[in-house]
């Protein structure tokens, strides 16, 4: 058997991974060609998606580490290997909950690059002490040195619930970087990476010149892992998986694809895979949800609470104008933006002008749809956990009963609260439950030629048709799923021994006075 790629878990440093012998997808013929277009660059990413790894392939190149690039693209392409004071500064370092700590940060790093190149200390203030290190330099080796910065707006996404300590770090921050316009001349190379979009005005100035590369083509599989690049270079570690899952090696592709793939970053980007989630995959010969067992980031905590969102709309994806995502988050009106930039939602679809945005894989519906799960119903995690097991047998034994009395019950203990007595609201509980039930086939407002259906769930034997009505009746709703023929187009489907599915049909009755489901009526579809 061909001997498996040491992939580098965790490592996010090219020299260690180099050095190490682990496994390097080659983007260097990306660095270089970066390298030698522009001089300005900023590039937005979601979390785990290989920024620190770009940034330190950047730093080595720059310090001039042929022996690190032997057998890369980037070996044949550069001759010359010309060797720059680098500046690098990763902002990922802290949580910044107070100004002070940005403070500290800021100080050590010029501290650290005083140090280094024997520059005075003029200032207190890290926009002129950033100037005259940038000025020293140049001076004293001459040569213009290069400026990396990741993860820039980590201290603009740990204050986002406090805009008062966001706006004053957002000027610290202004201060320190206004020197990388005015030095331009003597600078060799900037780039500048993070999560998300803050308005340019707001951070770097009137740093005009700034590439953003964000959604453009060229640079769509900078980071991340290509499905190209998948198949052809990593075919042993998908037989390994394939065989510890019992699967066919096709069967193997699939599920990874399903499970990791489906981000898209500009109209023409290829297919580009989630690399933290894909080499555990790999490593561990597992498909399990890597990305959020890492725990659930604040960002999506916050904007749960901040804003009213349906989760449906991410699931089966909605039409949007590149200005609705791409677009700075503290001027945004809804989640869209942040969503868009974390990669909880990505681009799926591009024509004529307009996008559609979805959840790119089943690893991050499920993700986010668990993180959903506290804020729509109770907030105890192992409660939820629970109840979902439960109602997940009771669907796949078909006994209805069970599972209706379960979330009769699950229902009841949600806290309460007016605002959410809808019948949206408990739409959306019922449909967070059977999506997160992941061996199930979940539809919701699936069109017919009489109507729209509220929900379907489809299991291995079954087909449940469910209609919902607030304080009105449950032999009403059962009756509107029979009189426009929901059910008709699932007539013909059939389970793994070739027989007919069940299908139920099943009217639910919301009662506002109780705050769970008042009544309910179902029958077998003759």
């Amino acid at each position: 058997m061909q001997e498996l790629k040491r992939f580098p878990i965790g490592v996010q440093d090219f020299e260690r991974l180099r050095n190490d012998g682990k496994y390097y997808v080659d983007k260097t013929d990306l660095v270089y060609k970066m390298t030698h277009t522009d001089d300005y660059y900023f590039l937005s990413r979601p979390r785990r998606f290989g920024k620190s790894l770009l940034v330190s392939t950047l730093k080595c190149y720059f310090e001039g580490r042929k022996d690190l690039f032997t057998g890369l693209a980037m070996e044949k392409l550069e001759t010359e290997w010309k060797k720059y004071p680098v500046l690098h500064i990763s902002f990922a370092i802290n949580k910044y909950v107070d100004f002070k700590t940005l403070q500290i940060v800021l100080n050590s790093q010029l501290c650290e690059w005083e140090k280094n190149y024997g520059v005075t200390k003029n200032s207190d203030d890290p926009g002129d002490r950033f100037a005259t290190i940038i000025k020293e330099i140049h001076a004293k080796t001459g040569t213009q040195p290069a400026v990396l910065v990741d993860e820039y707006d980590a201290p603009l996404l740990d204050s986002m619930d406090n805009p008062e300590l966001q706006n004053t770090l957002k000027q610290e921050m202004r201060k320190f970087f206004s020197p990388l316009k005015d030095l331009g001349g003597i600078i060799r190379f900037v780039f500048l990476t993070g999560i998300s979009k803050f308005s340019q005005l707001s951070i770097f100035s009137e740093l005009n010149n700034l590439k953003v590369i964000t959604m453009n083509d060229d640079y769509a599989a900078i980071c991340g892992i290509t499905e190209e690049e998948l198949f052809t270079q990593m075919k042993p570690e998908i037989q390994a998986l394939a065989e510890k899952q019992k699967l066919t090696y096709e069967e193997a592709c699939e599920a990874l694809k399903e499970q990791y793939d489906g981000y898209h970053f500009s109209e023409n980007s290829p297919d580009v895979y989630n690399p933290f989630s894909l080499i555990n995959a790999l490593a561990d010969k597992s498909l399990s949800n890597y990305w959020f067992a890492t725990g659930t980031p604040t960002i999506l905590t916050k904007l749960i609470s901040k804003y009213d969102m349906d989760p449906k709309d991410f699931d089966e994806g909605f039409p949007a104008t590149q200005e609705m995502f791409d677009a700075p988050t503290e001027t945004a009106t809804d989640a869209i933006p942040m969503l868009y930039q974390s990669g909880y939602i990505t681009i799926k679809d591009y024509k004529n002008g307009k996008y559609t945005l979805q959840f790119p894989n089943n690893e991050v519906r499920f993700g986010f749809l668990k993180s959903l799960m506290p804020y729509y119903a109770t907030p105890l995690v192992s409660k939820n956990d629970t109840f979902l097991l439960k109602f997940t047998d009771s669907l796949e034994n078909e006994d209805l009963e069970q599972a209706l009395n379960l979330t009769r019950a699950f229902i009841s203990s949600v806290p309460y609260n007016a605002e959410k007595q809808t019948e949206a609201h408990y739409k959306t509980i019922f449909y967070l439950v059977a999506r997160l039930c992941t061996p199930f086939v979940v539809r919701t407002e699936e069109a017919s030629a009489a109507g729209r259906s509220d929900m379907v769930v489809e299991t291995k034997t079954a087909v449940y048709m469910f209609e919902f009505k607030l304080d009105g009746s449950a032999e009403e709703a059962l009756k509107q799923i029979t009189d426009k023929g929901y059910l008709i187009q699932y007539t013909a489907r059939t389970k793994d021994d070739g027989t007919a599915k069940t299908l139920y049909k099943i009217g639910i009755s919301f009662d506002t006075q109780t705050r769970t489901i008042g009544e309910w009526k179902w029958s077998k579809d003759s």
